[in-house]
């Protein structure tokens, strides 16, 4: 299969899936328990339909928004994803120069295989920088204090991962960083020869943000160790607001599903919250974030930017969206599965893409702005 054979989410899942040894590529595919969630992030859409308007005079199209502060010059940017040289040799890098390309905004993961220093080189554009809270609140105010010095625009605390999600494909296998597969892991890593040769001739594999706080290349502490033994559960909203009031810029909680602790973002002075559920791969049976946004933007949307991550594969996803009060959508799979095919020109591809859908469906729902969208416009079986 070729790039140019791609034309959807599905054909980019299944290149990566030709090309990715089965563990990594379950890592990405994969989600908590059942994967109901998962699931569900993208069949909520379903349920809900567009209602175009014609006769608009849609002859130019103007898909910019503003987030945060942060222009972008399209509603979705490229939400912070951890291990992302495990995938391609490029990483983040590739994901970089793709949103530059694209004019819109990246995130760099604590769990990151580039530093920040080294992205905020490659792009110019929007920063995010996701972070975890960790029980030694010295090293969250280091973290916090290298992405201003970095001059990151917007600090990303996720919420929902105090401790990791059940993932049962990875059980299966083995997965595991560092690599302690099983023999069914390493007989499907065995028939992937080509991915093997790819990771051992580029540069070792570090987490450039814990390098100086964590010895993990050594191997002695696992992923799966970092989250129960180093993130902190006791986490309370009052650690969170001293972290805004430290950083004194574009603060967003990741994670966050309920009106209450909407509420309570707007109260302790966050710039936005992210409506997600982590992809469904932390608690199984939550609720999808498409069909929780209406309520969270009619409570809190005058005073907080609100935007939501979770299922999204078209562009007919993101102008419902948007449609329902969403200032801009986080992808995560939607570019990860063509960095695992192609690198830096496969997220050029899927957000082209991505960019194609979003203008070709604007001009046939009757909008040339991002401000005309409305719930006008939708309509719920």
């Amino acid at each position: 299969m070729r790039l140019n054979d791609c034309h959807n989410f599905s054909d980019f899942r299944h290149m990566a899936q030709s090309r990715l040894p089965g563990p990594i590529f379950n890592y990405i595919d994969g989600a908590a328990d059942d994967e109901v969630t998962y699931r569900r992030n993208t069949e909520s859409f379903e349920t809900c339909d567009l209602v175009p308007n014609v006769l608009r005079g849609v002859s130019e199209i103007d898909m910019s928004v503003t987030v945060m502060g942060q222009r972008l010059a399209m509603p979705v940017y490229c939400s912070p994803t951890a291990l992302q040289r495990l995938f391609h040799h490029q990483g983040e890098r590739a994901v970089a120069r793709a949103a530059a390309k694209y004019g819109t905004m990246f995130g760099v993961s604590s769990l990151g295989t580039v530093s920040l220093e080294e992205a905020r080189g490659i792009s110019s554009g929007p920063q995010v920088y996701q972070f975890y809270f960790h029980k030694d609140r010295g090293l969250n105010r280091a973290m916090m204090q290298r992405a201003k010095e970095v001059g990151v625009e917007v600090m990303m605390l996720t919420v929902d991962s105090i401790t990791g999600g059940n993932r049962e494909r990875d059980k299966r296998t083995g997965f595991a960083i560092p690599f302690k597969l099983n023999l069914a892991g390493m007989l499907q890593f065995a028939l992937k020869p080509a991915w093997a040769i790819n990771y051992f001739t580029h540069e070792g594999f570090k987490l450039p943000q814990l390098d100086e706080h964590v010895d993990m290349g050594g191997g002695t502490m696992s992923i799966s160790r970092y989250f129960t033994e180093m993130l902190d559960p006791s986490m309370t909203w009052d650690d969170v607001a001293e972290m805004v009031r430290l950083w004194s810029g574009p603060f967003c909680l990741k994670g966050i599903m309920s009106v209450e602790d909407a509420r309570r973002a707007v109260e302790i002075g966050c710039s936005g919250i992210v409506l997600s559920n982590h992809g469904g791969r932390q608690l199984d049976g939550s609720r999808a974030a498409f069909d929780q946004l209406a309520e969270i933007v009619d409570a809190v949307g005058d005073r907080i930017d609100v935007i939501m991550d979770g299922g999204v594969q078209r562009g007919t996803h993101v102008l419902k969206a948007l449609s329902l009060g969403a200032k801009a959508v986080g992808v995560g799979r939607y570019y990860l599965f063509p960095l695992a095919a192609a690198g830096q020109p496969g997220v050029e591809r899927a957000l082209e893409q991505m960019r194609v859908e979003i203008e070709r469906g604007m001009k046939l729902m009757g909008c040339s702005s991002i401000e005309q969208l409305s719930r006008k416009n939708l309509r719920f079986r």
